[in-house]
């Protein structure tokens, strides 16, 4: 057992930006080797749509998003832990810049968002494990 004070135990979704997810899955796939380990649709009205790929046996995975509201936008990282609000509790006391609670959409993990100070995004996701 390590002293760090952090619950974050493994680096598990870089994202992307995309202009086709279906255009993404293909190179990805066809071009790099790389495998669909997710493609789901979720939200409130099922709208939305979750795509990862990884290269065979890997543990992190690459999410493939299109734009939020038409823009490109900067690339975020998603880091996984067993205990999400104790990680939320942990940061806020710290003073970062989080989400006021975490949340849970219809087919998506406990999670919450945090900014670094040059805007950048880590999203702050409930392990597989623990959703289980």
């Amino acid at each position: 057992m390590s002293d760090s004070p952090t619950t974050v135990n493994n680096l598990g979704v870089a994202m992307f930006t995309v202009s086709s997810q279906d255009d993404a899955v293909d190179f990805y796939t066809d071009k790099l080797g790389y495998e669909v380990r997710s493609d789901v649709s979720f939200g409130e009205n099922g709208d939305m749509r979750w795509v990862e790929v990884a290269p065979p046996g890997s543990t992190a995975r690459l999410a493939l998003n299109e734009p939020m509201q038409g823009e490109p936008g900067g690339g975020m990282i998603g880091v996984e832990t067993r205990d999400v609000p104790g990680e939320h509790a942990r940061l806020s006391a710290a003073g970062v810049d989080v989400d006021p609670e975490p949340m849970r959409t219809p087919g998506a993990p406990l999670m919450f968002m945090l900014r670094d100070p040059d805007g950048n995004t880590v999203v702050v996701v409930e392990s597989p494990d623990v959703r289980d």
